[in-house]
């Protein structure tokens, strides 16, 4: 389905980046893949038979670096998923303005530099695919996650600018808004809330993280790497500015 089309993935060293790249790569994509974990880069991307690019994307200038890469590997882009994040739980009167900007620069700034960069490549070729890949936090909020939110709710609008903008020239840009999504990351979070309420691992997901949701599972990363696939296929042709809630019921009520 995606032969000849040239992919990067950020964040794509484990859990849903990891996903997404090993699906478009079984598609036919040519896959760059992107994470500052270069021992699990290096370890994914020969199993997937993908090229990769060690990059930290809280830097402008490694942002560049890496469409700089992989325009001179293959010529072009045509797919962008963005997936890179990082989640901090704390009040916002504890909340360490360092990690404020760290946390926006690499889940809102970064994505809005690719997309910038990549931009001429796919205005060329009249053909591109941008994926953000955001949270149901990019549509509703919760309490002690102030830069994980703001950054999401930014990523909701970026896309849906860019999806203006990028209309005429056969560009389309999404945003996928998952629930919480059985990776690394949220693995740890159920490790430190049992902990923290004194409540077995089983708990956590049924009471604290899928309270909100009617369907009471975790989310699988290779769920959102189908999405992904669909939206760059010619059956999402149309589907431009959209944020696809993939949450189990949460904003439904």
């Amino acid at each position: 389905m995606l032969e000849n089309k040239v992919s990067i993935v950020t964040g794509a060293a484990s859990g849903i980046g990891l996903a997404i790249a090993e699906a478009l790569a079984k598609e036919g994509s040519k896959v760059v893949m992107a994470d500052i974990n270069e021992e699990g880069l290096k370890k994914e991307s020969e199993r997937i038979g993908a090229a990769y690019f060690k990059t930290d994307l809280s830097k402008r200038e490694d942002c560049k670096k890496l469409v700089d890469y992989a325009i001179e590997k293959f010529s072009k882009v045509d797919i962008l998923v963005n997936v890179a994040g990082i989640q901090t739980v704390c009040p916002i009167e504890e909340f360490p303005e360092d990690k404020w900007d760290f946390m926006i620069s690499l889940m809102l700034t970064a994505p809005f530099l690719l997309t910038k960069y990549v931009w001429p490549s796919m205005k060329a070729q009249n053909w591109g695919r941008i994926i953000n890949l955001n949270s149901i936090h990019g549509l509703v909020a919760s309490e002690y996650k102030v830069a994980y939110v703001s950054a999401k709710h930014g990523l909701s609008g970026l896309t849906k600018t860019a999806a203006l903008e990028g209309g005429k020239y056969n560009i389309t840009v999404n945003s996928i808004c998952p629930a919480y999504v059985r990776t690394p990351l949220v693995d740890n979070q159920i490790d430190a809330q049992a902990k923290s309420h004194g409540i077995s691992r089983e708990k956590v997901v049924e009471d604290i993280m899928l309270q909100k949701a009617v369907v009471k599972k975790l989310i699988e990363p290779s769920t959102i790497a189908e999405v992904v696939k669909f939206l760059c296929s010619e059956a999402g042709a149309h589907i431009t500015g959209s944020t696809m809630t993939i949450d189990g019921g949460w904003t439904a009520g």
